[in-house]
């Protein structure tokens, strides 16, 4: 028999029951390192793969083979024509142009929630891939940079 500190005397089948017992202590923090790591190595992989996403003018993208226009980024002005918001307000289709050549532009379909922001002469920047049996860019991420109204408000304040 051995001897507690607190409880007086103890005998060997008492430790079978105990929680911090030596043999079930270990395959507990085995477990918790597995999943510890297991943890780790899923944060490394999607941070790996969202960061591979190239980003792209719509000239870039215009110049590209379709089938390289998967999980891409593109950013440019929204043209003012044909901008249309469906119905339910959740999505829009549109012309993108691209900022330093004016004569390209892609027609871009969004599903989602639209920004404030989003209106004609915005800059967006989309995230999708290319359809090519519709011909245009669906848009699966849609963001408009801030406008240059509020940088000029950050400026003189």
């Amino acid at each position: 028999m051995t001897r507690r500190p607190r409880d007086g005397w103890q005998t060997q089948e008492d430790d079978r029951y105990h929680p911090m017992s030596a043999k079930g202590s270990k395959g507990v923090y085995i477990a918790a390192f597995v999943l510890l790591l297991g943890g780790l190595g899923y944060l490394i992989a999607s941070g790996l793969s969202q960061g591979s996403t190239p980003t792209l003018s719509v000239a870039q993208a215009a110049a590209m083979d379709v089938d390289e226009l998967q999980h891409v980024r593109l950013f440019g002005k929204v043209l003012p024509q044909e901008i249309e918001q469906r119905s339910d307000n959740l999505g829009v289709a549109f012309h993108v142009v691209d900022e330093d050549d004016p004569a390209v532009s892609m027609r871009v379909d969004f599903r989602g929630a639209v920004p404030d922001t989003f209106d004609a002469g915005s800059e967006v920047i989309l995230k999708g891939d290319w359809d090519a049996g519709a011909g245009l860019f669906r848009a699966t991420q849609l963001t408009t940079k801030c406008p240059s109204k509020y940088e000029e408000k950050r400026a003189e304040g």
